[in-house]
């Protein structure tokens, strides 16, 4: 595998490991008992730290990536074992 699909793998897995973390640890107005701002939605975060979802985010795809680039190599899970409604019919 070549240095530049691992960097791109890394980066998709940094996405959506993002937007995974979003929801983890934050919490709304009526839960901390802060005031509301006229306007401001019922679900809108009062301690919303998008540096700690970046350094969570950069964790969790290191190994993300770590674990598909070592499976790549060892072939530890191949399309083959996808298959859960058993073996298709003539083949």
């Amino acid at each position: 595998m070549q240095w530049t699909s691992i960097v791109a793998i890394y980066v998709l897995f940094w996405v959506v490991s993002a937007f995974v973390l979003l929801p983890f640890g934050i919490k709304t107005p009526d839960e901390v008992g802060a005031e509301k701002v006229p306007g401001q939605a019922d679900s809108a975060p009062v301690n919303f730290r998008p540096g700690v979802i970046a350094v969570r985010a950069t964790i969790l795809s290191i190994v993300l990536t770590t674990l598909y680039v070592l499976n790549y190599a060892y072939g530890w899970i191949e399309a083959e074992d996808l298959i859960f409604w058993g073996p298709t019919v003539g083949r």
